[in-house]
């Protein structure tokens, strides 16, 4: 008689059923992210013990009760919240892993009865960009706040790598062009070490020195250092951070070198790297693509371009090296200015580290009362009101809130250290012979282009419509139409204005529709419609 369980055709423990493993994030897309959503969740203790478990060994294969036993341990040290050692719970992480790509679901574990095989008894895998975020964080973890010491002795080496894989690179070469063109297998080996290890030197040195640089960026700029803090960084930077620069600069040099001798050969030297017996090429799939393969360095064109870059500029994209130049003058800079702010003799503190402190004691010290009063008095927002005079266009706008609105610009001094009076001595004016004469002489030269111009209008004033006034008169006259038309409330009335150097006076006179004064000059015809321009020179004249 057939039962419950003969309807379920994988339910015998001697046919487990397999699913399929659920596919990779594609390659460069947003969405491999995720592997990084474990780290944020409210379990992330539980999660980070699971991953860990999981990286611990090569090819790990665990189900839900293997975690679990090893998950017991780490809750009876205090290392993950109580409970989450339960068997049902751990299936809830595990899968949870999978569906952010961590783990890979594999085959079943075999089932005895139904029951068993409801619970989803799954094996689990780590997947591979997983196990790397899992190393990286750990790393994170463990690495010091402190600066990074930059492994100086790999310059050398670097540019010691560079020379041998040029010798390697000519002996191979020159096997092929023999009368017998083979390569042995002892110089491509040879030269696959000597790149390899050049890359990884490389990787190791620039990582250093980001972090370096980093670190010191962090600290530079704090103005609440004390100064025994100035004096530890003003030693690591005149002598730790000049002795890197120094390395730098002197071996860029003869790395520079090589690196253009070996981009010559670069399609030769790429070749060998490549073809080699044992080595995972990649294989063209029936997209033209290749498969998902992460070569080792330096078997790539944008590995050489990399390096290349990092010693050697370009037009518009500085290298490596000039930038590290250019932040270490930007960091001796600001540890100068700090330590000019505190051994300056009267100088303020930007930071009010001490009043911070003094602040804090007192609220410490105080009752609520008093501290609700004391926080009023340091932190409470008052009256925006300034006394001041006003400016040239103070309406304000009723659609535009005050914190949007003009600022009230109140100078360094009285900002800083509340003074009005300006600070440091007022510096002496320099007699400069030279540069009062050339004022002198511009000055005469712009009252002598003055006159010629009230002269031209004068000479223009009876039929200014046939007149060619130049650059000069034109820009006059249209400085008196400007303020005559401005005197004036309203087309019909009467406007009038006047050059106080030299009295020339223009008059502006209503006229009706259709009535157009015309004034001719070298840059063209200016037309004036509904009014007449009456020039009166009398004054200029004389």
């Amino acid at each position: 008689m057939p039962t419950e369980a003969d309807d379920i055709p994988h339910a015998h423990p001697s046919v487990p059923r397999e699913e399929p493993p659920s596919p990779p994030p594609p390659a460069g897309d947003l969405s491999r992210l995720r592997l990084y959503a474990y780290l944020s969740a409210p379990e992330r203790r539980t999660y980070l013990a699971i991953m860990r478990l999981f990286t611990s060994t090569l090819l790990a294969d665990l189900g839900a009760g293997e975690v679990a036993a090893a998950l017991v341990e780490a809750e009876r040290r205090g290392e993950i919240d109580p409970g989450e050692a339960a068997p049902d719970t751990v299936v809830d992480r595990l899968e949870q892993l999978a569906r952010w790509g961590n783990l890979l679901p594999g085959r079943r574990e075999p089932a005895a009865t139904i029951a068993e095989f409801t619970r989803s008894r799954v094996r689990y895998q780590v997947a591979k960009l997983a196990m790397r975020v899992q190393r990286e964080v750990d790393e994170m973890l463990d690495v010091a706040e402190g600066a990074r010491e930059v492994s100086r002795e790999l310059l050398p080496a670097i540019e010691e790598g560079l020379a041998a894989i040029r010798r390697t690179l000519g002996e191979v070469l020159t096997a092929e062009r023999g009368p017998a063109p083979t390569v042995s297998r002892t110089l491509r080996e040879r030269l696959a070490q000597q790149v390899t290890t050049l890359f990884l030197q490389h990787d190791e040195f620039a990582a250093a020195v980001r972090d370096f640089y980093a670190y010191l960026g962090s600290v530079i700029a704090r103005y609440d250092l004390d100064p025994a803090e100035t004096s530890g960084f003003k030693h690591m930077l005149l002598e730790y951070v000049e002795l890197i620069v120094k390395d730098v600069l002197r071996h860029s040099a003869p790395i520079t070198a090589h690196l253009t001798a070996l981009n010559r050969q670069r399609a030769s030297l790429l070749d060998l790297l490549g073809g080699g017996p044992g080595d995972l090429t990649p294989r063209a799939t029936r997209a033209g693509q290749t498969e998902l393969l992460e070569r080792a360095p330096g078997r790539r064109e944008a590995d050489w371009d990399g390096l290349t870059d990092w010693f050697v500029g370009r037009p518009g994209r500085p290298s490596e090296v000039d930038g590290l130049r250019e932040a270490t003058s930007r960091a001796i800079t600001a540890l100068l200015t700090n330590v000019k702010r505190i051994t300056g003799a009267g100088g303020v503190d930007p930071g009010r580290r001490r009043d911070l402190l003094t602040l804090a004691r007192w609220f410490d010290a105080s009752s609520p009362e008093q501290a609700h009063d004391l926080y009023a008095a340091a932190f409470g927002l008052f009256s925006s009101r300034h006394l001041g005079l006003a400016g040239e266009d103070d309406t304000p706008a009723p659609d535009l809130s005050w914190r949007e609105g003009p600022r009230v610009p109140v100078e360094v001094n009285l900002r800083t250290r509340a003074e009005r009076p300006p600070a440091g001595r007022v510096p002496r004016v320099s007699d400069d012979p030279l540069g009062r004469a050339a004022l002198l002489a511009e000055a005469a030269r712009r009252e002598q282009r003055h006159a010629a111009a009230v002269g031209e209008l004068a000479a223009a004033a009876h039929d200014l419509a046939g007149a060619r006034l130049s650059g000069p008169a034109l820009e006059l006259l249209c400085e008196l139409l400007a303020l005559a038309g401005d005197g004036r409330d309203g087309p019909a009335e009467q406007g009038a204005a006047g050059d106080p150097v030299s009295g020339l006076t223009l008059t502006l006179l209503p006229r009706p529709q259709g009535h157009v004064t015309r004034v001719g000059s070298v840059l063209g015809t200016l037309e004036l419609h509904g009014v007449d321009v009456r020039l009166d020179v009398t004054a200029a004249i004389r």
